[in-house]
């Protein structure tokens, strides 16, 4: 076997070929970094936001997207007195109609941009468990309570959806009355209107959805309710299995980031090989030489794929540094809330697996090209 301090010496004969590996294996794996971290935080942030309690009445014909589903309201009291086994709280029925809408909101440093909307009375935070208040009030008319994400969803600093801050929708101006978190959910991007008022601006008689959160029932009793009142053409669906719809639906989303990684990655790896190919071609001369004095050519084989290692591991650690300063806990908004990237376990391995995969099957090809030639042959070349 050669010496480890063999390889170590022929990283740095070049040190602009040097740079070249390191910087493309940084770029390579940083890539597949953030395409799983974005990929995990958008599946990550659906399959959490829905509860297997909660069950959603929305308007029949609109399962697949709450802002087209339009309810009555009466509704909300109905299945309140006709489903049994519906959580209680202090002899409350965890039933919230509620109001979901998308629309342009104005801050008062004067930005404006597309906002989640959801009016709702104070039954809400009865069917909504991850919702917490950390700061103020819930709001009463002519207020508002925003999520702790929401201005990243406005994209607006964060100071400008403060307790005490106003934000403008159309021409009335609210006063934001209360702060919220709901950790991992697209609850935490939505801006909270009182019921009444947000009904009021937009004009609507009807509600979005009937929100209920089952103790002793189960999701074939509240199927049964909405055949037996289907005057009043509802659907019912698991609160879960609702987000997990709009997974599927973002599925394109996510296959794109993963396809754009890829390409660029590829790029990426072709410049690296050709960089190996030029390098490795200048030494056929020097590795028959290590043949010619005993060393096999298992032995030079290992020792190439240890130079290509300590290259593209060193890349990786770069990357894996550079994910850590710019990626963990970024926010990054999408139409219907806000998800955090997030340095996870499997992202962490993501990032190792293709280190080492791009310095072990990478060297294969300009490894080939300098140890096939036989070795007579090999002595003879310039």
């Amino acid at each position: 076997m050669l010496p480890f301090t063999y390889a170590v010496r022929n990283l740095f004969r070049d040190p602009g070929r040097l740079i070249q590996t390191v910087g493309g294996s940084a770029l390579v794996v940083l890539l597949l970094m953030a395409a799983t971290a974005l990929n995990q935080g958008m599946s990550g942030i659906l399959s959490a936001s829905g509860s297997p309690r909660n069950v959603i009445l929305m308007g029949k014909g609109s399962e697949e997207s709450i802002e087209r589903s339009e309810v009555h309201l009466e509704v909300e009291s109905i299945a309140a007195t006709s489903i049994r086994g519906i959580h209680e709280v202090l002899g409350q029925s965890a039933v919230s109609g509620e109001i979901v809408y998308m629309a342009p909101i104005s801050t008062s440093s004067g930005k404006k941009q597309q906002g989640l909307l959801r009016g709702v009375t104070e039954a809400s935070l009865l069917v909504h468990d991850t919702v917490r208040l950390v700061e103020g009030r819930f709001p009463a008319p002519g207020e508002v309570m925003a999520g702790s994400l929401a201005h990243r969803k406005l994209g607006v600093p964060q100071k400008d959806t403060e307790v005490g801050q106003t934000l403008n929708f159309g021409s009335d101006e609210f006063r934001i009355s209360g702060k919220f978190t709901a950790p991992g959910t697209v609850l935490e991007s939505e801006i909270w209107f009182d019921r009444n008022d947000l009904s009021a601006i937009t004009q609507r008689d009807s509600l979005s959805s009937v929100v209920m959160r089952l103790a002793d029932a189960d999701v074939e009793d509240v199927d049964i309710f909405t055949l037996q009142r289907n005057d009043l053409e509802l659907a019912a669906i698991r609160e879960d299995k609702y987000y997990n719809k709009l997974s599927d639906f973002y599925a394109p989303i996510q296959t794109m980031t993963w396809l754009t990684a890829a390409l660029v990655a590829a790029g990426a790896v072709f410049g690296g090989l050709n960089t190996l190919y030029a390098a490795f071609a200048s030494r056929i001369k020097e590795l028959a030489t290590l043949q010619s004095i005993g060393f096999s050519r298992v032995a030079i084989f290992i020792s190439l794929v240890q130079e290509s290692l300590l290259a593209t591991l060193t890349g990786t650690l770069a990357a894996l540094v550079i994910a850590l300063i710019f990626l963990d806990g970024k926010t990054v908004p999408f139409s219907i809330g806000t998800f955090r990237l997030v340095l996870s376990p499997l992202v962490i391995l993501t990032g190792l697996g293709v280190g080492i995969l791009l310095g072990t099957l990478g060297i294969l090809p300009p490894a080939w090209r300098t140890l096939s030639p036989a070795l007579p042959r090999a002595l003879r070349s310039s």
